[in-house]
This record gives C-alpha cells, structure tokens and sequence, in this order.
C-alpha cells in the first residue's frame, strides 16, 4: 500500500515539474521570428557569398592562386596599344581584359582568403547568405561584363598584334643570315 502512494506521489511531482516549466514559458513572448519577413541581424564581420567589382578589377589572378579550394577562375587578354581600359576606383591603370571570371560558390569555403591579396579591393565578402539552389550549375556566378563577341574580338586582336610582332621578328632576323650565293673568300 505505502508503494502505491509512493508512485502516486512520484506521478504527481513529475507532472508538476513538467507544468511548472509549462507556466513559466507561457507567459513570455515568443522568440520566434518570421523569417522571410523578418530576419536575424547579422554580426559585423560575417562571411558569405563573394562578390566581385568588375570596374576595379585588373586581372591579376591573385584571388585565384590563393583559393585553398580552386572555386575562382580568371582568363585575361592583354590589351593592343592604343586601347584604354580605363582605370580603377584607386587610380591605378588596367592593362588587362578580363574575359572570364567565375566562382563557383559550390565549391567555396568561405575562408576570405581569396580577399586580403587583391590590390584594388574589387573582391570581397558580401551580407547575402540566401543562395541556394535547385541544380549545381546555378551556383557558378559569372562576373564578366563583357559580352561573348567582344571576348572574341579581343582575342583576335590580342591574336593579331602577336602575329605582327612575329613577323617583324622573323624580317628583322633575315638580313643578319648570310647571302648563301656568296662563297666565303680564303685570305
């Protein structure tokens, strides 16, 4: 009989324990957030998706080089006299076409490696962490302004300028070969 009244008792108390909890929460407000509505401030020096200034950009491809994981990719074109490409928001003077920049966010890390060696300061970390995706290949962001025709344009041009410099090589170099039809004089 006593360890009847003891489960009783020991039945009670847990619910009590369990009710107590209950009422104090009850009336708290509620910390939930509506989040796409409303949205979690986020601390100052948080990292997420990269972006890329493609005005202050100069091709130096050291973003890539220093990426732990390879998610950036860089092909410049070098620029033929007499084009200007302006400059950067620093001052200092572009020589390159930028003709592909890509990351692919995928693979990405997160580190901001890939930020502290850029001499113009045209890569850095964004506020953006809603980027999900429903296939892979949508999370490559291409950050190239020009089009697909003046890519090839200037890679023809770039093409050309190469070949003339070569051909100008190849007549200089002419002349300096000896005449073959001259027999050499013994003296």
């Amino acid at each position: 009989m006593q360890e009847y009244f003891r489960n009783i008792w020991q039945g009670l108390s847990t619910v009590l324990t369990g009710m107590k909890i209950t009422f104090k929460h009850l009336f708290v407000p509620a910390v939930t957030i509506q989040y796409p509505d409303v949205k979690v401030p986020l601390p100052e020096r948080v990292r997420n998706r990269l972006y890329v200034n493609m005005d202050d950009c100069i091709g130096c491809d050291q973003c890539a080089r220093v990426c732990p994981v390879n998610c950036i990719t860089i092909e410049t074109v070098k620029s033929v006299p007499g084009e200007d490409l302006g400059k950067t928001s620093n001052g200092k003077k572009k020589a390159l076409w930028v003709t592909q920049f890509e990351i692919d966010i995928a693979k990405c890390c997160y580190c901001q490696l890939c930020v502290f060696p850029c001499p113009t300061e045209c890569i850095y970390m964004t506020d953006v962490y809603e980027f999900s995706e429903l296939e892979r290949e949508n999370l490559n962001f291409n950050f190239v302004t020009l089009s697909k025709e003046e890519i090839l344009q200037k890679k023809e041009n770039y093409a050309k300028l190469e070949a003339e410099k070569a051909a100008q090589k190849a007549a200089a170099a002419k002349p300096a070969v000896a005449n073959p039809e001259q027999k050499p004089t013994d003296n």
